[in-house]
């Protein structure tokens, strides 16, 4: 298959959207939601924000990006979003399209703790994302500078992966400030240095 990178804007409903992964960190989408309230032209906004997605069987359309900001904006209420179209994956069969995806990095079909779901464990609407805190940490990491931004696929559930097996998940829902300073140092030492957007600990550590 060719990829197919649609130039024109098209605009369609946020509930025909299908994710490609279970999770996304709700501190994170509300986050977006408070930014998306102080935003003055939200057209151009929609308009420089576009939510790229792979068409698959039946013509549906799968959202490989900006999850968060999916979910962000269907929680404000907001019904359309515009989108690019990568590739036209339509003539596939199911089996061999969620083949195609997680070969390529374009799906995460990881629950909240972490572990590997069969693909029809993926929410058929955005509305369905249900939250991973660890992906919230993450993301919190990443802006505090633990992490550089990576094209990596999936590289913070990368990160939240790694923070899972070290971090405690009730320090992580129940003292966030907390989590994320363990968080940091964790983000400097030796063991993270297989994951993408790894900084190197701090000289003189």
């Amino acid at each position: 298959m060719h990829p197919v990178r649609d130039l024109l804007l098209h605009t369609v409903a946020i509930e025909e959207l299908y994710p490609t992964q279970i999770t996304v960190g709700m501190r994170e989408v509300r986050a977006k939601r408070k930014h998306w309230r102080h935003v003055g032209k939200k057209g151009a906004f929609l308009g420089g924000h576009l939510i790229p997605v792979i068409q698959g069987p039946k013509r549906r359309l799968y959202v490989i990006d900006h999850h968060h900001l999916a979910l962000a904006l269907h929680e404000e209420g907001v019904e359309k979003v515009a989108i690019t179209v990568l590739a036209d994956l339509s003539k596939l069969d199911k089996e061999a399209f969620w083949t195609y995806l997680d070969n390529r990095g374009w799906m995460h079909p990881y629950d909240s703790k972490g572990k590997r779901r069969p693909y029809a464990a993926l929410p058929r609407r955005v509305s369905g994302l249900v939250d991973d805190p660890f992906r919230s940490l993450a993301g919190e990491l990443r802006r505090a500078g633990g992490f550089a931004k990576d094209t990596t696929p999936f590289s913070e559930f990368l990160w939240a992966d790694f923070l899972r097996r070290r971090v405690n998940r009730p320090r992580v829902i129940d003292s966030f400030t907390q989590a994320l300073e363990q968080a940091l140092r964790l983000a400097k030492s030796e063991d993270a240095s297989y994951l993408p957007g790894w900084c190197g600990p701090v000289p003189g550590d």
